[in-house]
């Protein structure tokens, strides 16, 4: 089952963009959003480095993240449950140095470290890592 419109996420879709507000005192056209915990409807940032080699088993969060590849290459797999246990959804999609990447809240995924990596990686709300099986 390939991805389609219903899980594909972008910039323009992703819960990362939205929640933003106007700072007082500040030029116009800039708004802001601030982070989790202090904010509510915030996000939660995280800079991330992962070794070449290493990987993350399939998984889920409980919000949209978006991750940036400052540095390296990894590749990330999507899936979905069956009967017979997980099974790969769509073909695997490699992030270089400048990718961007969306996830869908709750899509199963794993991610693999080609190279090593320097990600900023943002959750939509409080981060959370569920183990998938």
């Amino acid at each position: 089952m390939p991805n389609d419109s219903a899980t594909e996420v972008t910039s323009e879709t992703s819960n990362i963009w939205k929640n933003h507000v106007s700072v007082p005192d500040t030029p116009a056209g800039f708004t802001v959003r601030t982070t989790y915990p202090g904010n509510e409807d915030g996000a939660e940032v995280m800079l991330e480095r992962w070794e070449a080699g290493t990987e993350e088993p399939p998984h889920s969060h409980p919000g949209d993240d978006m991750t940036v590849v400052v540095e390296g290459k990894m590749s990330i797999q999507f899936y979905i449950k069956s009967d017979d246990g997980l099974i790969a959804d769509g073909d695997l999609l490699i992030l270089n140095q400048g990718d961007t990447g969306y996830i869908k809240a709750n899509r199963i995924h794993d991610a693999k470290y080609l190279e090593p990596c320097k990600l900023v990686y943002v959750h939509d709300k409080a981060f959370g890592f569920i183990a998938a099986s």
